[in-house]
C-alpha cells in the first residue's frame, strides 16, 4: 500500500505521518480506514481522511488539533472528533469499536475494540480495509474480509448475512455504491437485500436515518440511474406506500435533471443549487399535498426543505396560466417569482415548460430577480414624507416601475415619487 500512499499530495502525506508520530506518542494504534481506502486504491479523489484510533480517539484528536492549531469539533457521544486543517483538508478520528445490534433496525451498543472488531462493524467488503501507518508497519493493508479482491472484481458484498437486516439503510447504501463505481451487487447480497426488502426492513428504520441515507443517494452524480435502480429492487413504499416511479415521473426527473444543468451553467455565479431538494421535489410530484406534507414530518425535513417542497406542491392552473401568458409584465412576473426559491422556479420550468414560462422564468432569473432601487427612507424623509407602512407602498410602486422599465435612474426614481406625492393620498408630511 505504501505505492498508493507515496501518490497522495505531499501536504497529505506530511499528515500522516505526524498523525503517526502523534499516536506512538501516546502508545495508541492509528490505521487509515474505510471510504478513503477504497477510494486510494482506485485512484479516485478523496482527500478527508478516516481514521481509527485503538485507543481514545477523542484524546488523540483533541492532541492533534493542539500541535496543528486546527479547528476540532467532538462527538463524546460516538466517541469521534473531526480535525479541519485550512480549507482543502479534514480528518475524521473515530475510537476503534465493536458493535451489536439488540434487535433488528435498531441503533447498534458500541463497545470499544480493536481495528479487526471495527472492520466488522462496516457495511460492505470494500469498505472494511484499513491501512496500518504505525512504525515498521507503515503501509501494511489489514484486510479481514478479501475487500481488495471484491474490488478488483467490481462487487458489492456484504460481510454478514444479517447485515440488511441490522442496519436496513444498508440496502440505499448498495445502491449508492453500485452505481457510483459501476460496480454490481454479487448475486448472495442481492438475495439477502431482496430477503431485507420483503421484510420491508426499510419501514422499520428510524426514519431520519434513512433520510440521510436518501439524501446522500440524491446527491450523488447522476441519481436518476439511482432511483430508477432503487425502484427496481425495492420500490418506494418506505417513502410513501402511494409512491410509483411512472413514466411521468420519470420524464419530469430527466427534464428536473436538463433544467439543473442549465442554471448550473448560465447561473454559476449565483448561489449553489440543493440539486438533491430538485430531485426529491419531483419524485413526490405524483402525491398529493396531504401525503408530500406526511413524507416532510416523517422524514423530520427541515423547516426551509419542507418550505420549498409545498410551496411547489401549491402551483396551480391559475399560477401556471397566468405565468404561460407571453405579454405578461414584468413587474408580475416578478411578484409570481419573487417569493419561490430557485429550487422550485427550475421545477416548475421543467414540469410547464410552455414558451411562456420558460422565457418569463429565464428573464426572471436574468433581469428580475435581486433587482433593486436607488431610493431609500433617507430619500423618503428628505421629501418630507412621514415614515410607516406607506414607505413599503412608495418601494413596491417604484420596483414595479423599474421592472416595467419606466424608470432607470435615481433621478427618475425620485421624480416618480414626487408624482406620486402629488397624485396619491396617505403619502402625510413631515
Amino acid at each position: 500500500m505504501k505505492k498508493y500512499l507515496k501518490k497522495l499530495p505531499k501536504e497529505v502525506q506530511d499528515f500522516i505521518h505526524l498523525i503517526a508520530e502523534v499516536a506512538a506518542l501516546r502508545g495508541m494504534r492509528v490505521y487509515l480506514i474505510g471510504g478513503f481506502v477504497r477510494d486510494l486504491m482506485l485512484g479516485a479523489k478523496n482527500l478527508d481522511l478516516d481514521i481509527v484510533v485503538e485507543g481514545d480517539g477523542i484524546i488523540f484528536a483533541e492532541d492533534l488539533a493542539g500541535r496543528l492549531k486546527a479547528r476540532l469539533i467532538k462527538h463524546r457521544r460516538f466517541a469521534t472528533a473531526t480535525v479541519i486543517i485550512g480549507h482543502n483538508l479534514k480528518v475524521d478520528i473515530a475510537t476503534a469499536r465493536s458493535e451489536t445490534y439488540p434487535e433488528p433496525a435498531a441503533l447498534p451498543l458500541v463497545e470499544p475494540g480493536c481495528v479487526n472488531e471495527d472492520l466488522k462493524r462496516r457495511d460492505f467488503t470494500i469498505n472494511a480495509m484499513a491501512i496500518d501507518i504505525n512504525g515498521s508497519s507503515y503501509g501494511s493493508l489489514v484486510d479481514i474480509f478479501a475487500g481488495k479482491n471484491d474490488l478488483a472484481k467490481k462487487k458489492i458484498r456484504i460481510l454478514h448475512d444479517l447485515s440488511f437486516i441490522d442496519d436496513p439503510t444498508r440496502i440505499l447504501r448498495a445502491v449508492r455504491f453500485e452505481k457510483r463505481y459501476n460496480f454490481r451487487i454479487e448475486p448472495r447480497t442481492l438475495k439477502l437485500l431482496k430477503a431485507a426488502v420483503r421484510k420491508k426492513m426499510l419501514e422499520i428504520v428510524q426514519p431520519q436515518r434513512v433520510r440521510d441515507e436518501l439524501i446522500l443517494l440524491l446527491k450523488e452524480n447522476d441519481p436518476i440511474c439511482r432511483l430508477k435502480r432503487l425502484h427496481n429492487l425495492v420500490g418506494f413504499s418506505f417513502i410513501n406506500r402511494r409512491l410509483k416511479l411512472t413514466k411521468s415521473n420519470y420524464q419530469l426527473l430527466k427534464s428536473a435533471e436538463g433544467e439543473i444543468s442549465w442554471y448550473n451553467r448560465v447561473h454559476s455565479r449565483r448561489r449553489p443549487l440543493d440539486s438533491w431538494l430538485i430531485y426529491f421535489m419531483a419524485l413526490l410530484d405524483p402525491l398529493s399535498v396531504a401525503d408530500t406534507q406526511e413524507v416532510c414530518a416523517k422524514f423530520v425535513l427541515r423547516k426551509g426543505e419542507e418550505k420549498r417542497i409545498l410551496s411547489y406542491k401549491k402551483i396551480d392552473k391559475k399560477f401556471i396560466s397566468e405565468l404561460s401568458n407571453l405579454r405578461l409584465k414584468p413587474s408580475r412576473i416578478f411578484q409570481l417569482l419573487e417569493p419561490l426559491s430557485y429550487e422550485t422556479i427550475l421545477l416548475i420550468k421543467a414540469k410547464y415548460g410552455s414558451p411562456g414560462v420558460r422565457k418569463h422564468i429565464e428573464e426572471f432569473l436574468k433581469i428580475y430577480n435581486g433587482m433593486r432601487i436607488y431610493i431609500s427612507g433617507h430619500h423618503l424623509q428628505s421629501l418630507g414624507i412621514e415614515p410607516g407602512p406607506v414607505y413599503q407602498e412608495i418601494f413596491t410602486k417604484v420596483l414595479e416601475a423599474k421592472l416595467n422599465g419606466l424608470v432607470k435612474t435615481e433621478q427618475e426614481e425620485l421624480a416618480l415619487i414626487k408624482e406620486l406625492t402629488k397624485t396619491e393620498t396617505g403619502y402625510g408630511k413631515a
